[in-house]
């Protein structure tokens, strides 16, 4: 099995920031490293999941909002 999971390095250990599905408990797994570039915003997972007829009212509202700061 091939699968990529996204971890964190803490105190010598990787934790999985998400559970992973088809392992056994105490099953030995090769694992090759890449570093992420650069942190994720925190609204990465959200990106794409609106309508972009929703998007542009969004972003309209959000406009509005900011001109009313001026």
């Amino acid at each position: 099995m091939h699968k990529t999971i996204e971890a964190v390095y803490e105190d010598g250990t990787f934790r999985p920031v998400a559970p992973i599905k088809g392992l056994r408990k105490h099953q030995r797994v090769n694992i090759t490293i890449e570093t992420s570039l650069r942190e994720k915003h925190p609204l990465h997972e959200l990106c794409g999941i609106l309508p972009d007829e929703d998007t542009k009212e969004m972003l309209r509202i959000v406009k509005e909002e900011f001109e009313s700061f001026r």
